[in-house]
């Protein structure tokens, strides 16, 4: 097999981390240039999403998140490349990943309803007209955070929170995440940003008591792991 072929899980891994990053930062801030950010955001997460479950299926092999691959040229003797690959075949589409990420893999893609809804909520944005009073930005949040990030820990033990372009990425971001009252994955290294950071809790006493219960269980973990 082609050498890129191998290695095509590992690059798609690496881009749908970036859209990742791309779409939490879109959801979590505003641009005074650009007023489309949280419109934005529904997009880069949807597209994350399918490039990561893609990663995942293609681990298994590259050709299985294929629906269709090219055809047999009898006139060519050489092997399948990944250029051919690229320009003849044609991948498996968003909604079609969950059914094709159990059969390659077993694997049950958790929250399946909130990943068909949002794929809707995706194609509305971007064919359409934006639904009405709804709150783009923290849909995409409670997408990344509890779709995506449960997805890409069970299988590489990633954290979305990780996953942001600031230059400070705990600082603004992980205040800004349990003000709006997300639920997320605590990863050892969002701990070590945590140490200052002040915190406007939601008028949620469970979220916080659970979030704090999250923090802390992680904190005393750092030690034992070499702090990470």
């Amino acid at each position: 097999m082609d050498s890129a072929l191998k290695e095509i899980h590992k690059n798609m891994l690496r881009m749908g981390l970036g859209a990742l990053a791309h779409a939490n930062w879109h959801a979590h801030y505003y641009s005074i240039e650009n007023d489309m950010w949280s419109e934005l955001s529904v997009l880069q997460a949807a597209h994350a999403a399918e490039i990561l479950i893609k990663a995942r299926i293609a681990q298994e092999h590259p050709l299985l998140i294929f629906e269709q691959i090219p055809k047999v040229d009898l006139a060519d003797n050489s092997v399948l490349s990944f250029e051919r690959l690229l320009s003849g075949g044609r991948t498996y589409q968003y909604r079609d990943l969950p059914d094709r990420l159990w059969a390659t893999t077993g694997i049950r893609l958790s929250n399946l309803e909130d990943y068909r809804e949002f794929g809707k909520l995706r194609n509305a944005v971007q064919h359409f007209v934006p639904p009405a009073n709804i709150n783009l930005s923290q849909r995409t949040l409670e997408f990344t955070f509890g779709v995506v990030d449960q997805f890409i820990n069970s299988n590489w033990g990633l954290f979305a929170i990780d996953s942001n372009e600031d230059h400070e990425p705990y600082e603004y971001f992980v205040p800004g995440i349990l003000a709006r009252g997300i639920r997320f994955l605590v990863s050892p290294e969002s701990v070590e940003g945590m140490k200052y950071m002040e915190v406007e809790w939601p008028d949620d006493p469970a979220y916080q008591q659970e979030m704090e219960k999250r923090i802390e269980a992680v904190r005393n973990e750092v030690p034992k792991n070499g702090g990470r």
